[in-house]
């Protein structure tokens, strides 16, 4: 079985309601997010976005990058002293820049996402790690952020 198999599999097995205009894919990212497993919610996106190349490219490149700065802070929280994940809060930021700033065109709303919101979070914690002079990772397993896609009017 290869990786998009793999991948596809891993989608069918979260449980989404596939009677929506959304991509399973995308969908799955948020139920991955939400549920702390953003190594997974980058996976699943990427998958997506690897066999796109219109207009949400660049979208779902941002969205995987915030995934990735949010596997960066988990790692770090998990593990403060080890050799290597102790020292992933600069990649983290790093990452919520680019990620931001690939979401930057599809403000204020994109596929039902509220892009305006999420770059609050991501900068917000940017913001706080950098102003601690990297040494505060502010994510925690007790109050990590949810991510909702809005419900179509």
């Amino acid at each position: 079985m290869n990786k998009s198999d793999r991948i596809n599999s891993f989608v069918g097995q979260l449980g989404i309601e596939s009677d929506t205009a959304l991509d399973p894919c995308y969908l799955g990212f948020f139920k991955c997010f939400n549920d702390q497993h953003y190594y997974e919610a980058h996976d699943v996106l990427e998958h997506l976005w690897l066999k796109q190349r219109d207009s949400n490219w660049a979208f779902f490149k941002g969205l995987i990058q915030i995934a990735g700065a949010f596997v960066h802070l988990q790692k770090q929280f998990l593990r403060p002293d080890h050799p290597k994940d102790g020292r992933r809060l600069h990649p983290a930021v790093r990452l919520f820049e680019m990620g931001m700033s690939n979401l930057e065109p599809y403000r204020p709303l994109h596929l039902q996402l509220d892009v305006d919101r999420l770059s609050e979070l991501c900068s917000g914690l940017a913001t706080e790690i950098v102003a601690s002079d990297f040494t505060v990772n502010p994510w925690s397993p007790s109050h990590p952020p949810q991510i909702a896609l809005r419900v179509a009017d």
